[in-house]
């Protein structure tokens, strides 16, 4: 499947961009909690543990990679992150991502968090990879420049000019300032659900995916990490094998996983929790804001009031696209009301929603 796909037959409303005042898995939660045991390893004696897990993180600067041509930020008090999952191919990936080594990378999920002033509760929308979407112009890594280009596939950008073109095309499509970015690899996130002994999720229907390796019966499951990682990964053995299906079971195991995290009582074994620190600090990738374990430690102690119940998990509106099944097009009348509600930081309306195309896996997974 091509990472962009180019029609220039199409006609698309652009986003508005606002000029700046003078003057980020699926595993957030895990990640940010890890951290903080860290925080609680190093205050009891373990200062060099401490040091070691701060040595893990990596972290992009996206502040210096985009300059001042951003969004306003918006100072209510709520926050804005990018959460991307990526399918990188290299190292340890590769036998987790379930392809060869060839040392590429695409954003396989994305989920913009969107955090309530008081930090209560949150909404969180997921970006389906196979959207449309007008990319704008993005630096990589070595310093190539690419021009702007219409109907790019959304995970093309991640492809295209990493961490920092994500961020600046979730931006482009919102309006919103992204105040975050937290980056989750394959590997790390099996690695995850191993340290903490599984994840139980009930599935209402049988899966049986060979793609992403994945067999699971109707019923009661503790799933392992590979397991799991099949699970957020398939998109065949569910619904009508589009991306949008996927996104259902991975909305309803972040919502399973955070309820794991919440009872397995991490902070009474430290071992586990040292395990859980060492592999979550070396499986993300954060903005240099949040890249130390003092940070994350802050980070996560500002969203210890959030439950899965306090979640509203919607999907970017999006309708098929007629021309391309493998496609899908922003439905950019209802995608405007997610935005400006979030924006505005109030709750997404039910008429954003409805109407949209939705991949028939809802309640697979619960």
């Amino acid at each position: 499947m091509p990472d962009s796909d180019s029609k220039p037959g199409r006609r698309r409303a652009k986003g508005r961009r606002r000029k700046p005042r003078s003057g980020r898995s699926k595993a957030l939660r895990v990640v940010a909690w890890s951290a903080a045991g860290a925080a609680v390893l190093g205050g009891t004696g373990f200062g060099y543990l401490y040091l070691h897990l701060n040595g893990n993180i990596r972290s992009v600067d996206i502040n210096q990679a985009l300059g001042t041509d951003r969004p306003d930020n918006v100072d209510n008090g709520s926050e804005d992150i990018l959460v991307l999952g990526s399918d990188s191919r290299a190292g340890a990936n590769k036998k987790a991502g379930g392809g060869t080594d060839d040392g590429s990378a695409r954003s396989d999920t994305a989920m913009v968090v969107h955090v309530y002033q008081g930090h209560k509760k949150a909404s969180i929308v997921s970006i389906p990879r196979d959207t449309l979407v007008e990319r704008p112009a993005c630096t990589d890594k070595d310093g190539v420049e690419h021009p702007a280009q219409s109907d790019a596939m959304f995970n093309s950008a991640y492809s295209t000019g990493g961490a920092a073109c994500a961020v600046k095309t979730v931006e482009s499509m919102s309006g919103i300032r992204m105040d975050h970015y937290v980056e989750v690899d394959f590997n790390g996130f099996e690695q995850l659900v191993d340290d903490l002994g599984g994840v139980q999720v009930t599935t209402s229907k049988a899966i049986d995916d060979p793609d992403s390796h994945l067999t699971l019966g109707a019923g009661t499951h503790q799933l392992t990490g590979k397991q799991a990682l099949g699970l957020v990964r398939t998109r065949h053995g569910v619904g009508d094998g589009s991306d949008l299906g996927r996104i259902q079971l991975q909305q309803a195991f972040m919502k399973a996983l955070m309820d794991q995290i919440k009872h397995i009582g991490v902070f009474g074994n430290p071992k586990k929790l040292y395990d859980l620190a060492n592999t979550a600090t070396k499986s993300v990738t954060t903005d240099s804001d949040l890249a130390s374990v003092r940070d994350l430690t802050s980070f996560a102690g500002s969203l210890k009031g959030i439950g899965s119940g306090d979640m509203n998990m919607v999907t970017l509106p999006v309708q098929y696209d007629t021309a391309d099944a493998n496609r899908v097009l922003v439905d950019q009348a209802k995608a405007d009301l997610v935005w400006k509600a979030l924006k505005a930081d109030r709750a997404v309306p039910r008429a954003a929603v409805e109407g949209t195309a939705k991949g028939a896996a809802d309640g697979v997974v619960g």
